[in-house]
């Protein structure tokens, strides 16, 4: 197992800490470091600073938005910053939510796993370098009864295969993961509760006739280092109840759904209720510590080496972690135990 480190969003007043932290990740040896956008702060541009500064380390998007871009632009995009970075770019790829795809985008959120599909599908096309033809659902390349012609990718990935990673939170979105990607991009992931998750991703490539050999599990998990692991629970409670209660709406919230499947309904739906009735600290206050717990790496580090065990023992092959930072210097440490905590746990790669 591999460690990855996810700045999340830029521009929320972290940007001169996200940037040394991921210097940090890349002088540990680390594998990957993500970004995340959503109607702020654009992946790309992000990647793009980070990986002038940074040697080794990956970069990757968690994720770009199908949405956003076309995907004929996602392959220009993919095959620019694979080239800027010398080989380090990671491709991963989610339809959003249907409040930004059509409140933002003004997208369509329908049949995402279709338009997914054939979102890759071109992608692809376009980075093996491909006259660009395609008469799907969604798209046709080029547009019938007009001028438009089939295009060839102009530039030169560094690489033949740039990985394409999907998150997905539902079956059959995870299904479909495991069948078209190399790797899947999860969040809230707990070992105690992975197995449906992590069958439907073996239903999809067993579709594709593959195993899970190769295949990339990429959990995205908060990191709080401490005594005390309760309290380090509470650093995480903002941004789970976020998630499990103000994402979406109240009729298609993806990750209050997942906390269903884990078995904590009464639970989201009060998170939900709470949050959505801008009783903020009531919601966090409504979440278990035993979800906080099973969804998160917190408290000491040898604390951090039993949970990293059991992630690996799940099936997980690159760690993504997420510090919940109080300052530069404690995300650095917190980064710094992590190391030393995989190192314990003897479950490096």
């Amino acid at each position: 197992m591999r460690l990855g480190l996810n700045l999340g969003y830029w521009g929320a007043g972290n940007d001169s800490a996200n940037l040394e932290l991921a210097r940090e990740a890349d002088r540990l040896g680390w594998s990957v470091v993500w970004a995340a956008e959503a109607y702020g702060s654009d992946v790309p541009t992000v990647l793009a600073w980070v990986a002038a500064q940074t040697e080794r380390i990956d970069v990757g998007s968690a994720i770009l938005q199908i949405p956003a871009r076309t995907p004929a632009m996602t392959a220009m995009t993919a095959a620019t910053l694979d080239t800027l970075s010398g080989g380090r770019f990671r491709l991963g790829l989610g339809v959003s939510g249907p409040q930004v795809s059509e409140g933002w985008h003004g997208v369509r959120f329908d049949k995402p796993l279709g338009r997914t599909r054939e979102y890759v599908d071109i992608v692809r096309a376009a980075l093996r370098r491909e006259k660009l033809r395609y008469d799907g659902e969604h798209y046709r390349l080029p547009l019938p009864d007009g001028p438009g012609k089939a295009l060839t990718l102009t530039v030169h990935p560094v690489r033949e295969h740039i990985p394409i990673y999907l998150a997905s939170v539902g079956p059959k979105n995870l299904e479909l993961t495991g069948e078209i990607a190399d790797g899947w991009l999860g969040v809230f992931f707990s070992p105690e509760h992975s197995a449906a998750s992590l069958d439907a991703l073996r239903a999809g490539r067993a579709k594709a006739g593959r195993t899970m050999e190769g295949f990339d599990v990429v959990p995205t998990v908060p990191l709080v280092v401490g005594e005390d692991w309760r309290a380090c629970a509470d650093t995480v409670r903002p941004y789970a109840a976020l998630y499990v209660g103000g994402m979406g709406s109240r009729e298609k919230n993806f990750y209050n759904a997942l906390a269903v499947r884990m078995g904590f309904a009464a639970e989201a739906a009060e998170v939900q209720e709470k949050y959505l009735a801008r009783d903020y600290q009531g919601a966090m206050a409504a979440l278990p510590v035993e979800f906080l717990d099973s969804t998160s790496l917190l408290g000491t580090r040898e604390r951090i080496a039993e949970r990293m065990k059991a992630y690996a023992e799940a099936g997980v092959t690159t760690l993504t972690l997420s510090p919940m930072l109080q300052d530069l210097e404690q995300g650095i440490a917190a980064l710094r135990t992590a190391t030393e905590a995989l190192d314990l746990a003897g479950v490096g790669s």
